[in-house]
């Protein structure tokens, strides 16, 4: 297993703890004072995309030379010397980074148009305290934003009268923050599991309260992985609570647990998540169950629908895209291993699911097979362990050209807690309610100032974009989110620039190649001295 680097003295980044290949720490903390290349990009922003020291005093060079086995960082981006692709203006004054579009859509017969090629995955329990952030910035940047599962079944003020959900303040706020600011760009996506399925009364609420206004993903097992979820509790309170909607065990009703409470005593409590299709024997079966639900929620008023699958076997992700297919869904997310979560089992992120690159691989070979056939194949979105300029563009690259968005989950929740720390810090009346975790500036934040407008590389930019009244009301964790995004809209533009793509629609598995042997066999990309061989010795025998 090949072990990351800690410290980058380039960004002037160094982990906390273990570092991952996308360079967030294997755990990351809400209170973390940094300093990963995330962290110091939430408010250095396109600043980290070049060294930290002075220029003049310094030069610099890459030790990534000699990629060790299969992942994003065996795939490299590869440079042109003529032609442009996906420009109107072909002039070398036009052919600049700064003219890339990133901008990018989705979809079947209602398209969703997004600013930024990105999106946000699902944020609830473990960062919902930071969702003003995370909504705020979505609207106005303009890119997809996902409520996670179980949002309204874990909300004690939802209230259910005859089977049907009559009051659910928790997702309604969530929503409404984004509304607020939304510009008709991106959208807010609420995901469903098999628990709003099995029950029925959440997914009709949100279809009818909402329709067209929001969009709505299904997510096959819980967490997109391959186990039923599990919430512990020894509170007997929260676990009746819990058991109205989830299966319990044990049953927090049965008198003699209740007799064991009444005598002082505690009992562990697990909530279980339902997992779909678990008496089905064939994918026939679950084509017919799958689209049935699909025509359901459309019939019901939400036009747009989503699939997420995590890195499952083969087979699954198979039956995920073939479904896919069947129902017209309008963007498949493929989650693979190296992602993050907020509780699932240990042994289980380590130990089992496909790593993103090799699924991402699958995923592209799979739908390919389909569109070749004459079929629909589904607008895709590939997610797991993504957080810097390269991966975007890679993932995007491999993709193509069935690949439109990138999903980024940690990466992008983690300016949210640091913009949200120095709010904490130069605002104290503010701390509460930002859920500030700090209690002075960290030495790297002070060295950029000591004010919003020092600090965030992005302020004047966000200001820029929602005008000086309103940014009075704009939670800083919005700005460190933008701040971040900037830093990769930046890289990106560098990068397609070089390999003279200048849309997402020009990017092609042509503008990267493989850096060992066991990339190339993997992901079918050709091994970089190969690629173009054949044009090269046409040019030189011509």
């Amino acid at each position: 297993m090949r072990n990351w680097q800690k410290m980058n003295e380039i960004v002037g980044s160094v982990n906390r703890g273990t570092p991952c290949e996308s360079g967030l720490c294997t755990q990351c903390r809400t209170d973390c004072q940094g300093k990963c290349e995330t962290f110091v990009s939430s408010f250095k922003g396109r600043r980290t995309i070049y060294s930290q020291e002075p220029t003049g005093t310094v030069i610099y060079g890459s030790d990534n030379i000699n990629p060790i086995g299969v992942s994003y960082n065996s795939l490299r981006v590869q440079g042109k010397i003529y032609g442009a692709k996906g420009i109107a203006d072909r002039s070398s004054e036009a052919c600049v980074s700064a003219n890339v579009d990133y901008s990018t859509e989705f979809g079947v017969a209602l398209k969703t148009k997004c600013r930024v090629p990105i999106s946000q995955g699902p944020a609830l329990n473990a960062v919902s305290q930071y969702w003003p952030s995370y909504a705020t910035a979505a609207a106005i940047v303009g890119y997809p934003l996902v409520i996670g599962e179980n949002a309204m079944n874990m909300d004690k003020e939802m209230v259910v009268t005859n089977g049907k959900v009559t009051k659910a303040p928790r997702i309604d706020k969530m929503i409404d923050t984004f509304l607020r600011y939304d510009q008709g760009y991106g959208g807010i996506v609420v995901q469903v599991n098999y628990d709003d399925v099995y029950q029925g009364a959440t997914i009709d609420y949100i279809c009818e309260k909402y329709g067209n206004k929001v969009i709505m993903e299904i997510k096959w097992s819980q967490g997109g992985k391959i186990i039923n979820g599990e919430v512990i509790t020894k509170d007997l309170a929260h676990a009746k609570f819990m058991s109205q909607h989830y299966p319990i065990f044990p049953n927090p009703n049965d008198s003699k647990i209740e007799k064991i409470y009444a005598e002082g005593g505690k009992v562990r409590f697990t909530r279980q998540s339902r997992v779909p299709h678990t008496a089905l024997d064939t994918y026939e079966q679950v084509e017919k169950e799958f689209v049935s639900l699909v025509d359901r929620i459309r019939a019901k008023g939400i036009e747009r629908v989503l699939l997420k699958i995590g890195g499952m076997e083969m087979g699954s992700l198979a039956m995920a895209l073939k479904a896919a297919s069947k129902a017209k869904i309008d963007l498949v997310t493929i989650d693979g291993s190296g992602g993050g979560t907020a509780h699932s089992p240990w042994p289980m992120m380590e130990h089992t699911g496909v790593p993103s690159v090799l699924v991402h691989a699958k995923a592209y070979e799979y739908n390919k097979i389909l569109a070749d056939k004459g079929e629909f194949a589904a607008d895709l979105s590939f997610a797991g362990g993504l957080a810097r300029p390269d991966h975007i563009y890679k993932a995007m690259a491999l993709g193509a050209p069935f690949c439109k968005i990138i999903t980024l989950g940690r990466a992008i929740m983690i300016p949210g807690f640091v913009g949200s720390n120095i709010e904490g810090v130069l605002y104290p009346e503010r701390k509460a309610a930002v859920h500030g975790a700090w209690d002075k500036l960290p030495a790297i934040v002070q060295e950029c100032g000591s004010t919003p407008e020092e600090i965030f590389e992005g302020y004047d930019d966000f200001k820029n974009m929602v005008g000086t009244d309103m940014m009075k009301d704009i939670p800083l964790g919005a700005v460190a989110i933008w701040t971040y995004i900037d830093k990769l809209m930046v890289g990106m533009q560098q990068l397609m620039a070089g390999a003279r793509s200048f849309n997402i629609a020009s990017i092609s598995r042509e503008d990267i190649a493989s850096a060992n042997r066991e990339t190339e066999r993997e992901t079918q990309i050709p091994f970089i001295t190969e690629a173009q061989d054949e044009l090269a010795k046409q040019i030189l025998n011509g």
